[in-house]
């Protein structure tokens, strides 16, 4: 029974959350700029797709466009705007206060955050594949357009994740879920930092946080390694392991794992690693929800 009742008050509040979120001009902003950037980044699955003259898979735009860190970093960066105003407070958080315990309202803003971050990644997936559906097909097998840049330089060239191991291995359905679920695990460690900081330190704080969590997967890149410490291509093995272990960023990578061939962390292992994060800033925040200030309920902090 206490089971049914914690779900049904942290289910209320998560309704309250959402009411009004599709007319929240932050939102509308937010979706209109993840639009937009999708359609400059989908302009690589087209390029490949002019040039070899031949249709593609239907998710293979997808996979194309966030096979590597850049594109992925650019479109969570959207998150830190979309997740700006946690934890929501209102005139009617107190009443929802005294009516639960401060551990189900905190959970309530964990599910929140997860049912936004999963619906902005399935947008993300949908408005890329449907940019490219005129030179699409819908059978889940791979395109010979894949085949060739798995063959091809300009595949790496792109950042392509087509290779010959992930196209034996696995097909453009199971690969596209296996990317959604890396994107959301690594958009939910953003947006669950955010959270964090937000209720220990304040609203600056939070959007620090997610800056500099953003800043260090990018420096933790392997190619921008390569600029920085002035290295060759071959003398970055070493170096490109250690970052795809450290980097949440290059474990969101599709391209970053180990696929047979090298000691990079499996999916399954990167998997294990966000959730070792989001345990982590889960029993910090209700640390801190002990001590949090709930003196404001205007929205502000």
């Amino acid at each position: 029974m206490k089971i049914i009742e914690a779900a049904k008050q942290a289910g209320a509040v998560v309704r309250w959350n959402f009411l009004g979120f599709f007319k929240n001009p932050r939102m509308i902003i937010t979706f209109l700029f993840s639009f937009i950037l999708c359609f400059f980044l989908s302009d690589r699955a087209i390029m490949v797709a002019d040039y070899y003259e031949s249709p593609i898979q239907a998710l293979e735009p997808f996979i194309w466009t966030f096979g590597d860190s850049e594109s992925i970093l650019l479109s969570s960066m959207l998150l830190i705007l979309l997740f700006i105003d946690l934890p929501r407070l209102s005139p009617f958080t107190p009443y929802m206060l005294v009516r639960m315990r401060k551990g189900r309202w905190l959970l309530a803003q964990f599910f929140y955050i997860f049912l936004v971050t999963v619906f902005y990644m399935l947008y993300v997936f949908a408005v890329t594949s449907l940019l490219c559906m005129q030179k699409t097909y819908v059978g889940n097998l791979w395109s010979k357009t894949a085949a060739l840049l798995a063959y091809s330089k300009m595949g790496s060239d792109l950042s392509v994740p087509s290779t010959v191991k992930v196209m034996e291995s696995t097909t453009p359905l199971f690969c596209s879920l296996q990317m959604i679920l890396l994107l959301s695990l690594y958009a939910l460690t953003l947006s669950f930092l955010m959270l964090y900081f937000q209720m220990h330190t304040g609203k600056k704080a939070a959007i620090a946080a997610g800056l500099i969590y953003s800043l260090a997967g990018f420096l933790l890149d392997p190619q921008v390694l390569a600029k920085i410490l002035r290295k060759e291509e071959h003398e970055m093995y070493l170096t490109r392991r250690i970052a795809g272990w450290i980097s949440p960023l290059n474990h969101a990578s599709y391209g970053m794992h180990d696929f047979g061939y090298d000691t990079l962390p499996s999916i399954t292992q990167s998997c294990v690693f966000f959730c070792i994060i989001l345990f982590l800033l889960a029993f910090l925040s209700f640390r801190t929800l002990k001590k949090y200030n709930f003196n404001s309920f205007t929205g502000e902090l």
